[in-house]
């Protein structure tokens, strides 16, 4: 399996569009240790020719542009593209507003959780999606599913299954305040090659590392995983923001709940963070929070990162 990170950022990218921050002014002056992220995807081939997208982000035209795997070939025909499917984690926005980006009459497959393929839905915007061409195909709880997309199988299968998270922010009022906690609001991928039973993780939003969690993950070979905070506080520290990451349904990286802990037991093999926070310190390569996770087995995303499985 081919696996390419195109965007290790939360949403709003890195640096976010106007944010002010110090790691915003630091990546927009070019200070070493710090490198520009667009908002977080993943792209999966088992055939270098067939792409599957995890997740759809905001930025999907400009990653598009700087993977040449995801162009059209130059002996294609006039439309054409090697994305075949995509999958999607959650409804955020960070996650399907790169939906519209593959709107030109371009065939391929969706594959959501119910209640995400409900939210799109009901928003007529996505509409431009027509489905004799996207079909959406629901993703059934710790079900393997043959991913196949524009008539073509992929020769991969994801099995999906529930974490701890909540609805997207769009979604919350009255009757669905804070945290949904319905199966299907947030997924956790594993995603298989067909031909050699391979598989990795991959968990952008996560709230919890809870019992079922950490036992799904014992002896992975590969996760790419929540590291949207350091710590709790850490958005109403700097003034940026006054939601704790548990408010906002992700889990820190630190602390006797963090992910750091939570993995050290599992014997997860290699370890990658993505949904990087723009004021997570972790995107200062220089800076302690940084050696703490490298010190713990921690790899940091980075934009056009490749992993061969």
């Amino acid at each position: 399996m081919q696996i390419k990170v195109l965007g290790s950022g939360a949403g709003g990218g890195f640096p976010q569009w106007n944010c002010n921050c110090g790691n915003c002014r630091a990546v927009r002056a070019g200070t070493p240790g710090f490198k520009p992220r667009t908002q977080s995807s993943l792209a999966v081939s088992a055939n270098g020719a067939d792409w599957l997208l995890l997740n759809a982000s905001p930025d999907l035209r400009q990653q598009i542009s700087a993977a040449p795997e995801l162009a059209p070939n130059a002996d294609d025909g006039l439309r054409a593209s090697p994305i075949k499917a995509v999958a999607l984690t959650n409804g955020d926005v960070d996650h399907v507003a790169g939906l519209l980006n593959m709107r030109e009459a371009q065939p391929f497959s969706l594959y959501a959780a119910g209640r995400v393929l409900d939210a799109l839905g009901a928003n007529p915007i996505f509409t431009i999606l027509q489905t004799p061409l996207v079909p959406r195909i629901e993703l059934h709880m710790d079900e393997a599913v043959a991913i196949r997309g524009a008539g073509l199988e992929l020769g991969l299968a994801i099995r999906a299954f529930p974490v701890p998270g909540k609805i997207a922010l769009y979604l919350e009022n009255a009757n669905a305040p804070n945290f949904g906690t319905s199966a299907g609001d947030t997924l956790g991928l594993e995603i298989i090659e067909a031909a050699t039973g391979d598989s990795f993780f991959y968990i952008p939003g996560c709230a919890k590392v809870d019992a079922p969690l950490a036992d799904r993950l014992r002896g992975a070979k590969l996760a790419f995983f929540d590291g949207t905070l350091f710590q709790e506080n850490e958005m109403i520290e700097q003034g940026l923001l006054g939601k704790t990451g548990s408010r906002m349904g992700h889990i820190n990286v630190s602390g006797a709940d963090g992910s750091i802990a939570a993995f050290a037991p599992l014997g997860v093999k290699r370890k990658i963070y993505v949904h990087i926070n723009n004021s997570n310190p972790l995107l200062n390569a220089f800076s302690n929070e940084y050696a703490i996770a490298h010190a713990a087995g921690w790899e940091i995303g980075e934009d056009g990162m490749e992993v061969r499985l």
